[in-house]
């Protein structure tokens, strides 16, 4: 008699545990499910981003090349300019002395 009356509480109380059980299943298994399908839509994403970055890389590389060679001219004409200034003769100096607005002090003015 007492293993009929276990019987019938464990039937009574299974029908709402395994509904409760299958409740919480769904729960975790659709957040579960959701957190996969959002990984394999970013692993697609990673994949497809990273056959364009080579491509990306070299158009990179190839900007910066040719800035830097720019900028490298610059700085040499810039340089050169420079060091001519520094070489090159004083056009003042080569000239000699100018004339002085003033009258000599070795002649008498009027005379």
């Amino acid at each position: 008699m007492e293993i009929l009356r276990w019987v019938w509480i464990l039937a009574w109380v299974e029908g709402p545990l395994i509904a409760v059980l299958l409740l919480v299943g769904l729960l975790i298994g659709s957040g579960v499910g959701s957190a996969y399908t959002r990984a394999r839509r970013g692993w697609a994403d990673y994949q497809t981003v990273k056959k364009t970055v080579p491509t990306a890389r070299k158009t990179a590389w190839l900007l910066i090349r040719g800035v830097t060679t720019k900028i490298g001219v610059v700085a040499l004409l810039l340089i050169g300019a420079v060091a001519y200034a520094a070489v090159a003769p004083d056009d003042d100096e080569a000239a000699g002395p100018a004339p002085g607005p003033s009258a000599t002090t070795s002649e008498r003015p009027g005379r």
